[in-house]
């Protein structure tokens, strides 16, 4: 238990210790001397309970990842276990300072020993990532070269042939040996100060930890289109199921992080956060877009893959706030760049007195560019006629990647007809929205004829969202009146509906 405090301090003592001179075990004769105090004065690191540093000390995994990232002004991200360094080892890991398999995001590793050409790596792509250097030159110089392996081979030559790293006394990088706390800190700070710019530490509230689920984003990664199939990293097939919210401005309460969690426990690795744009939704509330942002980010923390969407109803014609969605959409593609679990869903259900040429495929064009300056992630394209004219968005696709053609279907009014149209598209196909009750919301509940979209979007590979997570009194919501979700989601707490959406995760 001591050990475990003494590390704890090491990396945190700066949130309650704002002196940090004074090691008992560092001299100023000492030749880390100056890396040592210039990291302690600038709140990087503290020492140990006791007043040392000991800087012969071996460094872990851990303790290099997050001493780096506090140094290159890495922004902890959310991570997925509760080890106090998840949330920068994650951010780490996103930010291509490693491989998931060289320091797994779950955790088992991270308070092991780092070897040198991994800890060399990480604060090359860390503060000098542009840095190259001669192959042939280093190779020849560095006696223990052939000890390297071959993945490190461009940053080991980079920050050898930049001064940021040293060969011993005997020519070597001993590159599969450990990395004492001293030299870890001779390393960051030739990186740092190579690159230019450092500051003072300030700290950041530490983000909740993600929960690994089955199915979801640390299992596929990013998605994109191949041809009318969604897959994931490594161009498998994927499919999503979920649930959507119903209005957040109604029901934001049945989007919180605890009744996202239930829904993943069920199976569930999507869920998408519908944001009305009129009748009481974003244009006259703009708060509403915090509702939708702590669902997001609640979901992200699931491992689920989410859904923004821009849920027209009642503006049919998604030219109407055209420009209200482009700020949107800007904002909430710059927040979350790649983030690998976000998907765009730029119009929900248009319809009216509207067409695919003239409203719905313009109004993409002006949209798509906006996300794409901050994100290759997959953009959802609603159709007129409450997103059913799949038809019509076939005779004059969207010139662009990883766009998937939304359809919402109600089992008691869209039967073989939809099935049909869908079949015979061509398009890639996502069912963002469908119930088992008639389009209204009400009637049946139509399992006979759900039965059978589960089976067809099972047999096309076609992801799908259910309408809706909320109480509210129709057929279609997934709880019955009254549902407690703070408190999990119990069986009786489902509706007829809800049994049947959620047995079919």
């Amino acid at each position: 238990m001591k050990k475990k405090i003494f590390i704890l301090t090491l990396i945190f003592a700066i949130f309650t210790c704002s002196c940090v001179y004074g090691y008992s075990d560092v001299k100023q004769s000492d030749w880390f001397y100056d890396n040592v105090t210039k990291m302690s004065d600038m709140g990087y690191l503290a020492g140990y309970e006791d007043g040392t540093f000991r800087p012969s000390g071996i460094i872990t995994k851990a303790e290099l990842v997050s001493v780096a990232g506090r140094v290159s002004g890495l922004i902890p991200s959310a991570g997925q276990t509760s080890h106090w360094a998840a949330p920068m080892l994650q951010a780490a890991l996103n930010s291509g300072f490693y491989d998931w398999d060289e320091v797994p995001p779950t955790g088992e590793t991270y308070d092991e020993p780092i070897s040198r050409q991994l800890a060399i790596k990480i604060i090359m792509k860390a503060f000098l990532p542009d840095k190259t250097g001669d192959y042939n030159q280093v190779s020849g110089k560095v006696r223990d070269f052939s000890q390297l392996d071959g993945r490190y081979y461009d940053t080991v030559i980079a920050a050898y042939s930049n001064g940021v790293v040293f060969g011993d006394d005997n020519g070597n990088l001993n590159p599969k040996s450990n990395l004492t706390r001293a030299e870890a800190c001779a390393i960051i700070m030739r990186a740092a100060d190579m690159k230019g710019d450092t500051k003072p530490y300030e700290p950041t509230p530490i983000p909740k930890p993600v929960k690994t689920r089955k199915g979801g984003v640390s299992e596929n990664g990013a998605l994109h289109v191949d041809g009318t199939q969604l897959v994931n990293e490594r161009g498998e097939a994927v499919v999503l199921h979920g649930m959507s919210s119903h209005g957040l401005q109604w029901f934001g309460n049945f989007a919180s992080e605890n009744a996202i969690g239930e829904t993943a426990d069920y199976g569930a690795n999507l869920f998408r956060c519908a944001m009305y744009t009129s009748e009481g939704g974003y244009i006259s509330n703009p708060s509403v877009k915090d509702t939708l942002i702590n669902a997001v980010d609640s979901a992200i923390r699931q491992d689920m893959y989410v859904i923004i969407d821009w849920h027209i109803l009642s503006d049919g014609d998604p030219m109407t706030y055209a420009d209200k969605a482009e700020e949107f959409f800007a904002e909430m593609a710059e927040r979350y760049g790649d983030n690998p679990a976000v998907l765009y869903e730029i119009c929900n259900e248009p319809n009216g007195d509207i067409s695919w040429d003239e409203n719905v495929k313009p109004y993409t064009e002006r949209i798509i560019p906006v996300i794409r300056a901050h994100s290759n992630g997959i953009i959802l394209v609603g159709s007129p006629t409450w997103s059913q004219d799949l038809h019509e968005a076939a005779k004059n696709p969207i010139e662009a990647e990883n766009i998937m053609y939304t359809c919402h279907f109600y089992a008691g009014t869209h039967t073989d007809w939809l099935r049909q149209r869908i079949a015979d598209c061509g398009l890639p196909v996502f069912v963002s929205e469908w119930g088992t009750s008639a389009a209204d919301g009400n009637g049946g509940v139509y399992l006979d004829e759900a039965k059978k979209w589960i089976d067809f979007m099972n047999e096309y590979g076609i992801s799908w969202a259910n309408w809706s997570l909320c109480d509210k009194n129709e057929s279609s919501a997934a709880l019955v009146s009254g549902a407690d979700v703070d408190d999990g989601i119990s069986e009786d707490e489902l509706s007829d509906s809800g049994k049947f959406v959620f047995g079919n995760f």
